[in-house]
């Protein structure tokens, strides 16, 4: 993959520290050793000792040179129970964030707000909301941003695009949607891509009228307004468009002659989550294409959900662009 490339040679000698709280899982061991190859990211495993070493040794993987932490054991604890507690100033107590702490996913965004890591990769074996709730109860979300989101890198040979929000957000409004797209715009420039970003919807420049639609023509004319205001250079978001007339030429010349956009497109922004999902999955499934994520933007550190179907070339990839979110 091109993108993985980039980013691959983006990393090199970085050694940027990444946590993977299930290590008891098989594809998480496996990611682990091919990163621990490397030379731009070192894997932090989490986990029962016993179990992790057992593990191991049933599938034939050399885990001996991997950093590994058990949190029931660590030399951490008292240290990230006492920032745990201070962090949610007066909504833990101390016996609380100790019991919190056992979980390893609060554990190992403890260790990302505490600078011991610089990111986290989970959700093999936990849902989105196990491993995004630490991170919006401890690492928080960037000044400006009201709302994390989560984004796919569609990928198919040379081809590579950005949907979002795809994962976290069942109800956004226009100024939610402004936001995911300059947050997408901000993601794409990190990773390479000039930025093209369009609005979704089931109309394109008013051919169709809903509050709907109102709804995402707002949400355009907000997002234009914070690329002016941030002053972000060669982004362009414009829509409403249907999602043809944002991605083939000679369609978009016929529905929207005049719009930045002509079929040229390579950041959609759904109108819902559950529009975001679906396109998506139907982009994967039926298109062939590759889809890693969600990566989560807008939070002050990097913090990625695994899909608890996922691969161990999953865990790799979303490693990787987890630590690549780091340098930008």
């Amino acid at each position: 993959m091109a993108l993985l490339d980039v980013l691959e040679e983006k990393l090199s000698g970085k050694q940027v520290r990444i946590v993977l709280p299930e290590g008891e899982d098989e594809r998480i061991l496996t990611a682990a050793t091919q990163l621990q190859a490397t030379d731009y990211v070192t894997p932090v495993l989490l986990g029962n000792e016993d179990e992790v070493k057992a593990t191991a040794e049933e599938k034939g993987l050399d885990i001996s040179d991997i950093e590994f932490i058990d949190p029931s054991t660590s030399e951490y604890k008292e240290e990230l129970v006492n920032a745990f507690v201070e962090r949610r100033k007066g909504k833990a107590t101390e016996e609380q964030a100790q019991e919190m702490l056992k979980d390893v996913n609060y554990f190992g965004t403890m260790l990302v707000y505490t600078g011991k890591a610089d990111g986290l990769v989970s959700g093999a074996v936990h849902s989105t909301g196990d491993t995004v709730r630490p991170a919006l109860q401890i690492i928080k979300t960037k000044e400006g941003v009201a709302k994390t989101s989560g984004i796919f890198f569609m990928i198919k040979d040379d081809k590579q695009y950005i949907f979002g929000d795809c994962a976290i957000n069942p109800v956004l409004e226009a100024q939610d949607l402004a936001e995911i797209a300059v947050e997408s715009a901000k993601s794409a420039q990190s990773f390479g891509m000039t930025p093209r970003v369009a609005m979704l919807s089931f109309s394109t420049k008013g051919s169709a009228k809903s509050d709907d639609v109102e709804k995402v023509a707002n949400a355009t004319q907000l997002a234009q307004e914070k690329i002016q205001e941030q002053q972000l250079e060669d982004v362009v978001v414009d829509g409403e468009f249907q999602f043809d007339a944002a991605i083939v030429p000679e369609v978009g010349a016929k529905k929207a002659p005049d719009a930045q956009i002509q079929g040229d497109a390579n950041v959609f922004v759904f109108p819902s989550l559950e529009a975001g999902n679906i396109g998506y999955k139907i982009a994967q499934r039926l298109g062939g294409y590759d889809a890693i994520g969600p990566v989560l933007q807008g939070l002050n550190s990097p913090v990625n959900d695994l899909s608890r179907g996922c691969s161990t070339e999953d865990v790799y990839n979303l490693s990787i662009i987890t630590a690549a979110q780091t340098l930008s």
